[in-house]
């Protein structure tokens, strides 16, 4: 599994030299800014970057790129547990419990435990990648359209999970989310929806759309206020208070471990990432929950599972990455146009040709998971600003900040007027009590769904025999099966959440 003479080599190169070290800290501090402020996003701040690695060595220059990536997985559950608002869609399920935790004055608590979930599940996907490399590349290789379509239906069933109180309110959502992710050109190249708009050509942009979803209703609610925590006492950022969430994390070691599992799997999937890891894991959390009620009303055990997973898809997406030259997402994508910068091809042939490189970017993000928390603390106390802030102050500040940013995501108006679109759609949905979330799940997969769909009809001509042929995707279909009729196994014999599930369907 490991070759032992080649990691000795890595470890040199590594700690040969100090120009890996130098460029790690700076990493670290932009990919956190950048996943903290609204509207920026982990790949913005890799692609500015991009240019400088031109000025470094090959190995410098992917350690800064994974520096930022790995600060930004953390940046981005700072908003969305003190304002509600995901940075990226990796954190989306991070608000459920987070903020409410924010409101309680437990922002401390709630950010140390995000914080230090973030760096172990990170640490742990890349001893996972350290030891497992060869074997994830052999087995990615396999996952073709039909194993990829099953894990798409496997979030939507999220939808489900994130209903809230009203079941059919909840399915509404989401197959609103799912509409609104058909619009613009279909995987067959038909365009659907666009109502002439040559802005939504490319789809409804989905960043400036989930922020408008998430923080209208709650920046509308926060105007009745003075503070968005109440209690001047509470609003203090406490270092005692943030190491004692960092140390209760370890007191869910089954979640945090199934978590990280759950990214790192995810993650290593072409085209589905963070988004689905941290939502998968949530609702895994809630389902296998004695109290799933407690979910969603600031649960410490939502906000360790959800970035647990968010964070450890890096690992899993670093691994498609270096064994088979497959970005999984944008971030990877740009780290793979490094490799091309450097007149270095990925794939497999990249870690049987550069081994020593492949082992010293193992361990360097073992590092930065470690330097995360540290610097991490630093930055919380900068970002913990935000609970001191008069909302007269606040609320404009962010609504400026998010427009701009939707701006920059898309570089034309339509960002800013999605923005605006979706603040009245998620303002009028939490009115009438429709769950947003399940509406940001639908938009976020739509496009996967429906693309895996198309190419598993054409694969199998329409037979759907065609399935008993991948073993993989029986075993994928075989658990989706299973994560949405175990509860009503539960319910029919008493185990212990059949009897909640029972309540929660109830309209």
């Amino acid at each position: 599994m490991i070759d032992f003479a080649a990691m000795t080599e890595g470890l040199r190169l590594l700690f040969g030299s100090w120009s890996p070290w130098l460029v790690m800290v700076p990493g670290l501090a932009v990919g956190l800014i950048f996943g903290a402020v609204p509207g920026l996003t982990t790949s913005m701040a890799m692609v500015i970057c991009l240019p400088l690695t031109l000025y470094m060595d090959f190995l410098s220059a992917i350690i800064f790129l994974t520096s930022i990536f790995t600060g930004g997985g953390f940046g981005c559950a700072i908003p969305a547990i003190l304002v509600n608002i995901p940075g990226m869609p990796g954190a989306v399920a991070t608000t459920f419990d987070g903020y409410p935790m924010a409101q309680r004055g437990e922002h401390n608590e709630a950010l140390g435990l995000g914080l230090m979930a973030s760096t172990f599940a990170e640490a742990l996907s890349y001893v996972i990648l350290l030891l497992l490399v060869v074997p994830i590349a052999a087995f990615v290789l396999k996952l073709s359209s039909p194993e990829m379509l099953i894990v798409g239906l496997w979030g939507l069933t999220l939808i489900a999970a994130l209903r809230g109180r009203h079941y059919t309110r909840g399915l509404l959502a989401g197959i609103l989310g799912l509409l609104l992710g058909t619009i613009g050109f279909s995987a067959r190249g038909d365009i659907r929806g666009t109502m002439g708009i040559d802005y939504l050509l490319d789809g409804i942009p989905e960043i400036p759309a989930m922020m408008g979803l998430f923080c209208a209703a709650e920046l509308f609610k926060l105007m009745r206020l003075d503070y968005v925590v109440e209690r001047a006492e509470a609003r203090r950022v406490s270092l005692r208070r943030i190491l004692a969430g960092a140390r209760d994390t370890f007191r869910y070691p089954r979640l945090l471990l199934r978590g990280s599992l759950i990214g790192a799997f995810i993650g290593a999937v072409p085209g589905v990432g963070s988004s689905v890891a941290n939502l998968l894991a949530y609702s895994e959390a809630r389902r296998t929950a004695p109290d799933k009620e407690r979910f969603g009303k600031g649960d410490p055990r939502g906000v360790v599972a959800a970035e647990a997973a968010n964070s450890s898809s890096e690992g899993g997406s670093m691994a498609t990455l270096l064994a088979l030259g497959i970005p999984g997402g944008g971030a990877t994508a740009i780290m793979l146009g490094a490799f091309a910068m450097h007149n270095i091809t990925g794939g497999p042939r990249f870690i049987a040709e550069n081994k020593p490189i492949v082992y010293a970017i193992i361990f360097s993000n073992l590092v930065q998971s470690i330097a995360l928390m540290g610097i991490g603390i630093l930055f919380i106390y900068l970002a913990g600003a935000i609970v001191k802030t008069p909302v007269r102050v606040l609320v404009p500040s962010i609504f400026a900040v998010s427009i701009f940013g939707c701006y920059a995501i898309t570089g034309n108006i339509a960002g800013p007027v999605t923005f605006l679109v979706f603040t009245l759609i998620g303002w009028q949905m939490q009115r009438y009590d429709y769950p947003v979330a399940a509406t940001v799940v639908g938009l976020l997969l739509a496009h996967l769904v429906e693309g895996e769909a198309l190419r598993t009809y054409q694969l199998s001509g329409g037979d759907p025999a065609y399935l008993l042929e991948r073993p993989i995707a029986l075993v994928l279909l075989a658990l989706l099966v299973l994560s949405l009729v175990w509860p009503l196994i539960a319910r029919r014999f008493g185990l212990g959440f059949g009897r909640q599930f029972a309540a929660d369907t109830g309209d």
